[in-house]
């Protein structure tokens, strides 16, 4: 499915002594970067993965509703391009008057699937995903599902019922798409997710880490950004090792501060807290969770969603809502009755979250 590609850092060396997240932060940063048969892309901020790329065909996976990227051609070619985990309403347009035609084709075999055609002259372009009403500050609806896991054969009848809901923009994903991270068990994931009829951006989780190096960043991105959508800011952070990487401190210092002023979320795998403090399920580090509660409170988060533990529980960290939601059908909590579920948000970029709804499958 990549033939042909050399991603720039696709080859990392990496000593013995490297801190497991440090590793996983450097592959963050060789995200939407390639260079192949003459041609170089560059995804802003990594917000897609870099599938495929020829003398002929470039192949995308988004990890955001929009995003801007830059294109390098060593001689004038015409190229076709595959958006895959994209709004159906998206569009890609070209900036400036630099000589390059792009045209729509087809629709794919999914609506989050985008073809099109581009006639590119010698050197850069400069080309933008979004959906038309990205800038709007009207309320929009997303819904949040995370650990999946071993009960990957039986996650269609969640997406059916996801597609039922009329107003979700996208599907927000807290980990834990896999048992146990593998090649096969990614593009199994990636192969369930043309029966739902929007796209699926998530960071990943503890079970995205079975394989080293983990193949998660070449399949879905990024575990670390942020994007924005309609005003609200999101920003999906990788605790799968049940803590932050130091040097995600520092980009939360960037991102926290570009959404303090405006509605914020903030989404994880592992909560920094267990609200129950039975089930271990938390960061490895009391002090460390203090610190990173702090600080979003201090930045004015709005809301914090996780996944890990198989149930639901709604509580608050640092006085801000949060919700745990495991209920894509990994191994559930026993006795408490919740069994698969996902959650549907109403959000406005003036007012805040709206309403919240836990939608059960079983």
């Amino acid at each position: 499915m990549r033939r042909g590609l050399t991603s720039v850092g696709a080859v990392l060396f990496v000593l013995s002594c490297l801190r497991p997240s440090e590793e996983r932060v450097e592959r963050d940063l060789a995200v939407g970067r390639a260079d192949a048969a003459g041609l170089s892309v560059r995804v802003d901020a990594g917000l897609a993965v870099v599938r495929e790329l020829s003398d002929s065909q470039l192949v995308l996976w988004g990890s955001a509703p929009g995003f801007t990227l830059r294109l390098g051609s060593d001689a004038a070619r015409e190229l076709d391009i595959e958006i895959q985990n994209c709004l159906p309403e998206a569009e890609l347009t070209l900036s400036g008057d630099n000589g390059g035609q792009l045209e729509a084709l087809a629709a794919g075999e999914s609506p989050t699937r985008k073809r099109f055609h581009l006639r590119a002259p010698a050197g850069e372009l400069k080309l933008a995903l979004a959906a038309p009403d990205q800038e709007s500050d009207q309320s929009f609806e997303f819904a949040l599902m995370s650990d999946v896991q071993e009960a990957i054969g039986d996650v269609h009848d969640i997406y059916e019922l996801m597609n039922e809901q009329p107003n979700v923009r996208f599907l927000l994903g807290a980990g834990d798409l896999t048992n146990g991270g593998t090649v096969e068990e990614l593009e199994r994931f990636q192969q369930e997710l043309l029966l739902l009829r929007y796209p699926y951006f998530t960071t990943l989780g503890n079970h995205e880490l079975g394989v080293s190096p983990d193949p998660y960043h070449d399949y879905f991105g990024r575990g670390n950004f942020q994007f924005r959508f309609h005003g609200v800011y999101f920003t999906l952070l990788d605790s799968a090792g049940a803590t932050l990487d130091p040097t995600v401190y520092d980009w939360l210092d960037e991102w926290l501060g570009a959404a303090r002023n405006d509605v914020s979320v903030v989404a994880m795998h592992i909560p920094p807290t267990d609200p129950w403090g039975v089930r271990n399920g938390s960061w490895a580090s009391r002090s460390e969770a203090g610190k990173f509660l702090t600080r979003i409170a201090e930045e004015r988060v709005d809301l914090t969603l996780y996944g890990h533990v198989h149930s639901y529980y709604s509580f608050e960290n640092a006085g801000i809502e949060a919700h745990i939601s495991g209920g894509g059908g990994a191994n559930p909590e026993r006795f408490d009755n919740m069994g698969r579920h996902f959650m549907v948000f109403d959000i406005d970029a003036k007012r805040g979250v709206l309403s919240r709804e836990v939608v059960r499958v079983d």
